[in-house]
């Protein structure tokens, strides 16, 4: 395989080591990396998003951490138009571009295209799930195909959020999201793409978690979140769904001990990895299987 015309992706859930393969694979291969996670591009939020570590970002090329700030709106279709240039850029250079992370949408808009959808008001959005928790989701769903009959086989009757999905933009549009799926944008084709997921046995991933937590106390998660407090940042905006800000802000407010706050952060942050790890099974089965511990293996993986 000749890895200069291929684009690498690595994928797993959070804490499975994946910004640490990125970088030991990228030395061996002459490789930047580029960021895929949805969180870690916020500035003002290092040590609660577990960026790479300063030495890393000195020895391999790092692209898209750290450079929006937590005020800012961002979206899946901005990520890609800057992700696009990086790659251009890095090619450009003769070096092999290593996209890693752990935010599924932005994978799958890279390898499948990016669906032109308007944006969604919040008081539109806001509307829609508040009645999606009053009627519940058997109510719902069958509210939604009576709204929009084309979304009959093609969305579960159990996936809350696409239902969801499909409700806003046939409210706000008045199309169907299938109508809008037609106008997808590919932007590379797939013979393009090597992709690797980082499996890890499940008991393991939580004393990685755990440590990981522990880790950010001792980094002085504290601090930042005090900080990033101090910007009064809009509910709205994505940069208030890390995982931690909600659970040290109530230490900081005293509704809770340091061992509670760790605890519940530890929680939250095994159910979201439940949550990329169910993902994983249903979009990403054509990927490769690694284990981040043998590089070597992952390597002869890859040719």
């Amino acid at each position: 395989m000749d890895l200069k015309s291929k684009i690498i992706l690595i994928a797993g859930p959070t804490a499975s080591g994946k910004s640490n393969f990125a970088f030991k694979l990228a030395k061996k291969i002459n490789g930047e990396i580029i960021n895929a996670d949805s969180m870690q591009v916020y500035k003002q939020l290092n040590i609660l998003t577990a960026r790479p570590k300063k030495k890393e970002l000195k020895k391999i090329k790092h692209h898209l951490y750290g450079y929006c700030d937590v005020k800012k709106k961002y979206s899946t279709g901005e990520w890609i138009k800057l992700l696009l240039k990086k790659i251009r850029d890095i090619r450009i250079k003769k070096k092999i571009p290593i996209i890693v992370g752990g935010t599924g949408l932005y994978f799958k808009a890279l390898t499948e295209g990016l669906v032109k959808i308007p944006n969604i008001p919040f008081k539109v959005r806001n509307k829609i799930r508040k009645m999606q928790k009053k009627l519940g989701q058997k109510k719902f769903y069958k509210k939604l195909k009576n709204y929009d009959p084309l979304i009959k086989n093609k969305i579960d009757k159990n996936d809350v959020q696409r239902s969801i999905r499909a409700y806003e933009i046939k409210y706000q549009t008045k199309k169907s999201i299938y109508d809008w799926f037609k106008k997808t944008k590919i932007f590379f084709s797939s013979n393009e793409f090597v992709k690797l997921y980082i499996d890890y046995p499940r008991e393991e991933l939580i004393k990685r978690i755990n440590l990981r937590v522990e880790d950010m106390f001792k980094e002085g998660v504290i601090r930042e979140v005090k900080r990033f407090n101090r910007l009064k940042v809009k509910k709205e905006n994505s940069s208030n769904k890390v995982i931690g800000i909600k659970e040290i802000t109530s230490l900081l407010d005293k509704q809770c001990t340091i061992e509670q706050a760790q605890e519940r952060i530890a929680i939250k942050t095994r159910q979201y990895a439940k949550r990329q790890a169910t993902w994983a099974r249903g979009q990403m089965q054509s990927w490769q299987k690694i284990n981040p511990k043998n590089l070597t293996e992952a390597i002869k993986k890859l040719k």
